[in-house]
């Protein structure tokens, strides 16, 4: 069912964990090549193209590319009342966390005279992608559309992929979520046709879909490649790659909790990752067992099966919890579990991953929908480097200088010297035609 990988006597961490469990292989030099004719027939045709493009990918033209705000009024009256009240759960917690992200502004006087103030802007306007294909997220709204209310975002526009089964509309259940977060702005629209409609804007009947400043949001590797080919054009959250589970565990685990946790992210994707690290070979014959049993018992137990026998997927096993945690920095998970003695003191020493669940009773599924975090997090190791989906992706930094004619003065000789040392006269001359220097 999944593979074991001894790391006890090795020579980790001197190797990259990436030489004993290489990621899920996706290749999105190739898709930008499938993507480029797409992109570039939608800057030039515009709406004509996207619809094109949706049927020709999606096999369904939506009956217009923005959805009337009748049919998100409607999704939203026949929402499952369960449904309902768990996404207004999830809304009203994702807005507790979230608000405590916003950063005022700061005034830091340098010297008598001279002040710099740092002001956070928001983005004016944004595209949201909502995938829609082998399962639907509509908590995926929920992720994007709250982080960029509460920085202040003014505009939103939301994308997701046409339904066949739902008369070429998003599934009812995204277009309800949007409506309970007083989105009205929602496109049929999904794939790399989606992020090029964000991107250039097209001529609509009625309001036309004016172009984005920046697209967030997960989606295929089309969507990715899109998003890679047009930054520049527009601003991105990151390239999302196939999700990510590691879990960090040792003989104080429940091996049922450990296995379950497996099986909920490899239920995403043929390509998921689910990892498990530990220095208990006991914990790791008893998930191997319960592993076995349950996912014979999944609804989709082939998916979760091809995403465990992966190469992408594994037990490995450890000498210690330092050598455990070696592995997880080197690796830097999507998510990360921790399930080990003093559980939340462990996590505490982890500096790379995108997320953190601490201990037995914190899943990952609990981030997917109503912890309040964000499930929007980076995968493929950038967790090294970035961060996840915050309020902080929606906001701008500008400093603002003001500086008295004395401050500037003082300061003049150290000016003059550095314009000098980089051979740019007239940078020091803008100085001294105001100081006299």
């Amino acid at each position: 069912m999944i593979r074991r990988i001894d790391l006890r006597t090795g020579t980790f961490p001197d190797a990259s964990l990436e030489q004993v469990i290489p990621r899920a292989t996706t290749n999105v030099a190739d898709a930008t090549k499938t993507v480029t004719p797409i992109l570039e027939d939608i800057a030039l045709n515009g709406a004509e193209a996207v619809a094109r493009w949706s049927l020709t990918l999606d096999g369904v033209e939506p009956p217009s590319l923005r959805v009337p705000s009748s049919e998100l009024e409607k999704a939203a009256a026949s929402l499952d009342s369960a449904v309902r009240e768990a996404l207004l759960e999830s809304i009203r917690r994702a807005r507790i966390v979230h608000e405590d992200q916003v950063r005022g502004e700061t005034v830091t006087q340098v010297v008598e005279g001279g002040t710099i103030t740092e002001r956070w802007i928001p983005v004016d306007r944004v595209g949201l992608y909502v995938p829609g294909g082998q399962a639907v997220y509509p908590s995926s709204v929920v992720m994007n559309v709250v982080p960029a209310q509460i920085a202040g975002v003014g505009s939103i526009a939301v994308v997701s992929p046409p339904q066949k089964d739902f008369g070429g509309w998003p599934h009812p259940v995204i277009m309800a979520a949007a409506h309970l977060l007083g989105v009205k702005e929602v496109y049929a629209v999904g794939g790399a046709q989606a992020v090029a409609m964000l991107a250039y804007g097209v001529t609509l009947p009625g309001e036309n879909c004016r172009p984005v400043d920046l697209v967030t949001g997960p989606g295929n590797i089309y969507v990715t490649a899109a998003k890679r080919a047009l930054q520049g054009v527009i601003g991105i959250d990151s390239e999302a790659g196939p999700t990510e589970i590691l879990i960090l565990a040792d003989s104080t685990a429940d091996p049922i909790h450990v296995a379950a946790d497996l099986i909920s992210q490899a239920e995403h994707d043929e390509l998921a990752a689910a990892v498990l690290v530990t220095d208990s070979v006991e914990l790791a014959d008893k998930v191997e067992v319960a592993l076995g049993e349950r996912v014979q018992q999944a609804k989709h137990s082939q998916r979760i099966e091809a995403s465990l026998r992966g190469v992408q997927s594994a037990i490995v096993l450890v000498r210690d919890l330092e050598q455990g945690l070696a592995v997880v920095d080197d690796y830097a998970a999507e998510h990360l579990e921790i399930h080990v003695e003093n559980a939340r003191e462990v996590a505490r020493r982890v500096t790379h991953a995108g997320a953190i669940f601490v201990g037995t009773y914190a899943p990952v599924s609990l981030g997917d929908y109503c912890a309040g975090s964000n499930h929007v997090l980076p995968t493929a190791g950038s967790a090294k480097h970035s961060s996840g989906l915050s309020v902080q992706t929606f906001l701008r930094g500008i400093h603002i200088i003001e500086y008295s004619q004395q401050a500037l003065a003082e300061v003049a000789p150290h000016v003059l010297a550095l314009s000098g040392a980089e051979d740019l006269p007239a940078h020091g001359q803008a100085i001294s035609v105001r100081t006299h220097t």
